[in-house]
């Protein structure tokens, strides 16, 4: 039986770690909460208390990692509010004990954030230079170097547009908000059950060395998605504001689609 580890088993993570058991994978899989190792044990995954700091790694991160030769990298930075983490700080510390390991294949979880804003309409593929503009991006940006650079494994890099999930969706956020902005750019979103299938996909294909945009391609613009969506859970509906100028970038996921040949379940989110 073939063994993944995936460090953090959260709004992803577990129900990623369930599809890959329903597989036939056995998984080794992390969290910070000390309440959530009996769930993981429950549900067939073996469970590690496991937290990267900038300079040391709570837990038995050798033992996590032994008998795997593909790691799952699921851990978002927390740089929200007046966060000061030093994402970048915390996987130079990983690396180390990912090359002692047997891994061979890294998937590192990333976000089109990479990519930053845009005063003009452009068309976003993996061949676009990442131009972040939050701190959030840029640790991104820079761990996903560190990774694709280091030659003791191989790694892919998978870009997510924004995650919904039938426990998430921004339209919970936005309605009832009054001068939301860029009414008229392209949403970029993509479903929990697509960002389990294509990161199936990449392991069934041994794909490895390679980077993807992942949003669905379905990009209408914010005002008509979100007030549709308003309209489809009886939510009060946002309002926007076309004060400004609306600008926005459509992210590409062709490539996906054509190396992969990846079908989206989710078409319309």
């Amino acid at each position: 039986m073939t063994q993944i580890s995936i460090l953090g088993c959260g709004w992803l993570g577990l129900p990623l770690a369930k599809a890959l058991l329903k597989k036939g994978f056995s998984v080794n899989g992390s969290t910070t909460s000390n309440e959530k190792l009996s769930i993981l044990e429950n549900l067939g995954i073996q469970p590690f208390l496991i937290a990267l700091e900038s300079n040391t790694i709570l837990g038995s991160i050798e033992t996590f990692l032994q008998g795997s030769k593909t790691l799952i990298i699921d851990i978002p930075p927390k740089l929200r509010g007046n966060s000061k983490e030093d994402f970048v700080g915390k996987i130079e510390t990983f690396i180390p004990f990912i090359e002692k390991s047997e891994i061979e294949n890294v998937l590192f979880i990333s976000s089109t954030s990479v990519y930053g804003d845009t005063s003009k309409a452009l068309s976003v593929t993996e061949e676009t230079k990442p131009n972040p503009e939050t701190e959030s991006g840029r640790q991104l940006v820079e761990v996903e170097q560190l990774l694709q650079s280091n030659s003791n494994f191989k790694t892919t890099i998978l870009r997510f547009g924004g995650l919904i999930g039938e426990d998430r969706h921004p339209i919970h956020f936005l309605a009832g908000r009054k001068n939301i902005e860029n009414p008229e750019a392209p949403i970029n979103l993509i479903h929990q059950d697509d960002c389990i299938g294509i990161i199936l996909e990449i392991i069934r294909q041994n794909s490895w060395n390679e980077t993807f945009n992942a949003v669905t391609p379905f990009h209408p613009s914010r005002k008509e998605y979100y007030t549709q969506k308003a309209k489809d859970l009886i939510l009060v509906q946002p309002e926007f504001n076309y004060e400004n100028p609306t600008f926005g970038k459509t992210i590409l996921s062709s490539k996906i689609e054509n190396v992969l040949g990846y079908t989206f379940a989710k078409p319309n989110l």
